[in-house]
């Protein structure tokens, strides 16, 4: 498979192909958002583009990785010009095992069934249309523009306005709008999507404020990668040690809901389909350490791999100090 790193070094910014245990860089390409336009614009394979484009200088990935180098790691996807057209989004209740931690977290009753479990059961028995027919919309969520984009490596904060801050490990996929406001798929990339969930567990209603947070994608972007079943692990680390981990497993065939119908439910709001605009869209969690009771700390990080994309995305938790701050609105009047 093909997987592309995004890397800057002070104000050079380099798009490389992984070749482990090197990155090969590509010729005249500052980013993956210029890479995936020319291929548009130019109606040849993004592949094809790549080894087009490749050149023979090659960089050590192990120091890029480990923070080694010069170079430093970028989220594996940017609009770099203006990152407010790159939108952010999700879909939960997708997978078969996603449903029980919500229904733990938002039960009243045992002989009760939550609305977030009625809405996955509509998915189980609706969100995997055959071929050619619409399906049962899956639930969606925004967390917003690509300034919340974090790389490896980088801290995942917590608000001083939030009650909690918990990783999601999750597969999202990466969008082109071409010039004809048609939406394309340039790959998938590991995510940690990331959300308060101590504050969803108040109620239900929450889930909105809940997931305006940072987040983080990467290292790599695959292209064009399998995601029939995608098995990899999540664990949290404190002091060092493994604190927390846990198998996890992901792709269609671990779903409710097929890629093609969660795309479809995306990309069917015409505001989604503005030429020139990404979009990042994570597919869903299976495992979270919140469902066993886990509560990250300042200084614990997340890991997330999983087979097939490329290697592990790590991100230290940081808890904002301080008070929140109250943000007093005056009139322009």
């Amino acid at each position: 498979m093909t997987r592309l790193v995004q890397i800057q070094n002070g104000l050079e910014r380099a798009v490389a192909l992984v070749e482990e245990p090197r990155l090969r860089l590509l010729g005249g390409v500052k980013s993956v958002f210029e890479l995936a336009q020319a291929a548009a614009d130019s109606k040849i394979s993004l592949v094809a583009l790549i080894q087009k484009k490749a050149a023979c200088i090659f960089l050590d990935y192990d120091a890029i990785y480990t923070g080694k180098s010069e170079w430093k790691l970028l989220p594996p996807i940017d609009h770099p010009a203006e990152p407010s057209r790159c939108l952010v989004s999700g879909t939960g209740l997708t997978h078969l095992g996603s449903a029980v931690n919500r229904q733990r977290m938002h039960e009243a009753k045992k002989s009760e069934l939550t609305d977030s479990m009625k809405m996955f059961r509509l998915g189980v028995a609706g969100g995997k249309p055959a071929p050619g027919k619409n399906g049962v919309a899956p639930e969606w969520f925004y967390k917003g523009c690509g300034t919340i984009l974090r790389a490896h490596g980088e801290p995942l904060e917590v608000p001083t306005f939030a009650e909690d801050g918990g990783e999601e490990a999750e597969i999202a996929g990466i969008y082109f709008v071409d010039a004809n406001g048609i939406p394309s798929r340039i790959g998938m990339a590991i995510g940690n999507e990331f959300s308060d969930h101590k504050f969803e567990k108040h109620n239900y209603l929450n889930l909105a404020g809940s997931k305006i947070r940072n987040c983080s994608l990467g290292p790599e972007l695959v292209i064009d990668p399998q995601f029939d079943s995608a098995s990899g692990t999540v664990k949290i680390e404190r002091a060092g040690k493994t604190f927390w981990s846990k198998s996890i497993v992901t792709g269609e065939n671990e779903m409710c809901h097929s890629l093609r119908n969660i795309e479809h439910h995306h990309f069917k709001f015409e505001t989604h389909r503005h030429p020139g605009d990404l979009h990042v869209h994570f597919f869903g969690a299976c495992a979270l350490s919140f469902g066993d009771g886990v509560q990250l700390a300042d200084g614990d990080v997340m890991g997330i791999s999983f087979a097939g994309f490329g290697r592990a995305l790590r991100n230290p938790l940081r808890a904002a100090r301080g008070e929140a701050t109250l943000i007093a609105i005056k009139s322009m009047a």
